[in-house]
Protein backbone atom coordinates (compact mmCIF):
# COMPACT_ATOMS: atom_id res chain seq x y z
CA UNK A 1 0.00 0.00 0.00
CA UNK A 2 1.49 3.36 -1.11
CA UNK A 3 1.00 6.35 1.29
CA UNK A 4 -0.19 9.65 -0.19
CA UNK A 5 2.40 12.30 0.04
CA UNK A 6 1.50 15.59 1.47
CA UNK A 7 2.07 18.82 -0.68
CA UNK A 8 3.29 20.30 2.36
CA UNK A 9 5.53 18.66 4.83
CA UNK A 10 4.39 18.45 8.52
CA UNK A 11 4.74 21.40 10.45
CA UNK A 12 5.35 23.66 7.67
CA UNK A 13 2.93 26.00 5.22
CA UNK A 14 2.64 26.72 1.61
CA UNK A 15 4.37 29.47 2.01
CA UNK A 16 7.97 30.25 4.15
CA UNK A 17 10.21 33.43 4.19
CA UNK A 18 13.90 33.23 3.86
CA UNK A 19 16.00 35.53 5.82
CA UNK A 20 19.40 36.02 3.93
CA UNK A 21 22.34 37.55 5.87
CA UNK A 22 25.77 38.53 4.85
CA UNK A 23 27.07 36.40 7.43
CA UNK A 24 25.49 37.38 10.75
CA UNK A 25 22.84 34.31 10.91
CA UNK A 26 23.34 33.03 13.92
CA UNK A 27 22.64 36.32 15.46
CA UNK A 28 19.53 36.75 13.88
CA UNK A 29 18.75 33.46 15.10
CA UNK A 30 19.26 34.20 18.37
CA UNK A 31 17.56 37.78 17.62
CA UNK A 32 14.14 35.39 16.94
CA UNK A 33 14.47 33.28 19.39
CA UNK A 34 14.48 36.00 22.02
CA UNK A 35 12.17 38.72 20.82
CA UNK A 36 9.32 36.08 19.28
CA UNK A 37 9.73 33.19 21.77
CA UNK A 38 11.04 31.45 18.51
CA UNK A 39 12.48 27.81 18.48
CA UNK A 40 15.89 26.80 16.66
CA UNK A 41 15.72 24.08 14.95
CA UNK A 42 18.85 23.50 14.14
CA UNK A 43 21.29 25.13 11.04
CA UNK A 44 23.95 23.47 9.10
CA UNK A 45 27.33 25.78 8.91
CA UNK A 46 30.62 25.24 7.58
CA UNK A 47 33.64 26.91 8.23
CA UNK A 48 31.37 29.66 10.00
CA UNK A 49 28.78 29.94 7.15
CA UNK A 50 25.12 29.14 7.82
CA UNK A 51 23.88 27.39 4.89
CA UNK A 52 20.95 26.62 5.91
CA UNK A 53 18.85 27.18 9.31
CA UNK A 54 15.17 27.09 10.56
CA UNK A 55 13.50 28.74 13.46
CA UNK A 56 9.85 28.13 14.56
CA UNK A 57 7.83 31.23 15.21
CA UNK A 58 4.35 30.36 16.04
CA UNK A 59 2.91 27.86 13.94
CA UNK A 60 5.35 29.21 11.11
CA UNK A 61 8.92 27.93 9.93
CA UNK A 62 11.38 31.07 9.02
CA UNK A 63 14.74 29.61 6.90
CA UNK A 64 18.15 31.60 6.97
CA UNK A 65 21.07 31.52 5.35
CA UNK A 66 24.22 32.97 5.32
CA UNK A 67 25.29 34.86 1.64
CA UNK A 68 28.34 37.17 2.71
CA UNK A 69 28.96 38.33 -1.05
CA UNK A 70 25.54 39.28 -1.59
CA UNK A 71 24.54 43.03 -1.02
CA UNK A 72 22.09 43.58 1.78
CA UNK A 73 18.78 41.68 1.03
CA UNK A 74 16.48 43.39 3.85
CA UNK A 75 13.22 40.73 4.50
CA UNK A 76 9.13 42.17 5.49
CA UNK A 77 8.14 40.18 7.49
CA UNK A 78 4.00 40.62 9.05
CA UNK A 79 3.65 38.23 12.16
CA UNK A 80 0.50 37.89 14.35
CA UNK A 81 1.60 37.78 17.78
CA UNK A 82 -0.64 37.54 21.29
CA UNK A 83 1.36 40.06 23.12
CA UNK A 84 2.71 43.35 20.68
CA UNK A 85 4.14 44.95 23.25
CA UNK A 86 5.55 42.54 24.51
CA UNK A 87 7.44 42.01 21.50
CA UNK A 88 8.34 45.44 20.22
CA UNK A 89 9.99 45.77 23.98
CA UNK A 90 11.77 43.43 23.50
CA UNK A 91 12.59 43.90 20.02
CA UNK A 92 13.75 47.06 21.41
CA UNK A 93 15.43 46.19 24.13
CA UNK A 94 18.33 43.85 21.23
CA UNK A 95 18.44 47.09 19.12
CA UNK A 96 15.82 47.59 17.25
CA UNK A 97 14.27 50.96 16.02
CA UNK A 98 10.89 51.53 16.42
CA UNK A 99 9.11 52.35 12.90
CA UNK A 100 5.85 52.76 14.02
CA UNK A 101 4.36 52.57 17.46
CA UNK A 102 1.34 50.32 18.10
CA UNK A 103 -1.57 51.77 16.22
CA UNK A 104 -5.09 50.64 16.42
CA UNK A 105 -6.59 50.57 12.33
CA UNK A 106 -9.97 50.07 11.57
CA UNK A 107 -10.02 46.48 10.74
CA UNK A 108 -8.85 45.58 14.25
CA UNK A 109 -5.54 44.79 14.52
CA UNK A 110 -3.56 47.23 16.78
CA UNK A 111 -0.38 47.60 14.42
CA UNK A 112 3.61 48.31 15.34
CA UNK A 113 6.63 48.43 12.98
CA UNK A 114 10.01 47.99 13.68
CA UNK A 115 13.56 47.88 11.79
CA UNK A 116 16.14 44.97 13.27
CA UNK A 117 19.74 45.64 14.09
CA UNK A 118 20.16 43.14 10.65
CA UNK A 119 18.11 46.06 8.65
CA UNK A 120 15.06 43.38 8.50
CA UNK A 121 11.91 44.92 8.53
CA UNK A 122 8.88 43.30 11.15
CA UNK A 123 4.97 44.75 11.03
CA UNK A 124 3.75 43.51 14.60
CA UNK A 125 -0.11 42.78 14.42
CA UNK A 126 -2.43 41.92 17.66
CA UNK A 127 -6.00 41.47 16.83
CA UNK A 128 -7.99 43.91 19.39
CA UNK A 129 -11.33 43.81 18.10
CA UNK A 130 -13.56 42.13 15.04
CA UNK A 131 -15.77 45.53 13.52
CA UNK A 132 -17.99 43.59 11.02
CA UNK A 133 -20.64 45.21 8.74
CA UNK A 134 -21.95 48.53 10.18
CA UNK A 135 -19.01 48.58 12.65
CA UNK A 136 -16.51 48.38 10.25
CA UNK A 137 -18.24 50.96 7.68
CA UNK A 138 -18.00 53.35 10.35
CA UNK A 139 -14.79 52.45 11.99
CA UNK A 140 -13.50 53.28 8.39
CA UNK A 141 -14.78 56.92 8.00
CA UNK A 142 -14.05 57.72 12.12
CA UNK A 143 -11.57 60.33 12.36
CA UNK A 144 -9.68 58.88 14.83
CA UNK A 145 -9.42 55.46 12.56
CA UNK A 146 -8.31 57.78 9.90
CA UNK A 147 -5.92 59.48 11.19
CA UNK A 148 -4.38 56.29 12.26
CA UNK A 149 -3.79 55.19 9.05
CA UNK A 150 -2.67 58.53 7.59
CA UNK A 151 0.19 57.70 10.69
CA UNK A 152 1.03 54.43 9.57
CA UNK A 153 1.02 54.85 5.91
CA UNK A 154 3.20 57.88 6.36
CA UNK A 155 6.22 56.40 8.07
CA UNK A 156 9.05 55.87 6.74
CA UNK A 157 9.76 52.03 7.19
CA UNK A 158 13.04 51.96 5.45
CA UNK A 159 14.81 49.56 6.65
CA UNK A 160 18.09 50.82 7.76
CA UNK A 161 20.03 48.15 9.86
Amino acid sequence: MTESLSVVPEGYHTVTPWIISAGNTAAVIDFLVEVFDGADLGRMETDGVIGHAEVRIGDSVVMLFDKPEWARTPSFLRLYVADDAAVLARAVKRGSRVVTEPTELFWGDRVSRFSDPFGNLWWIHQRVAAPVGEELDRRLRDPEFVANMDYVQGADFSPRG
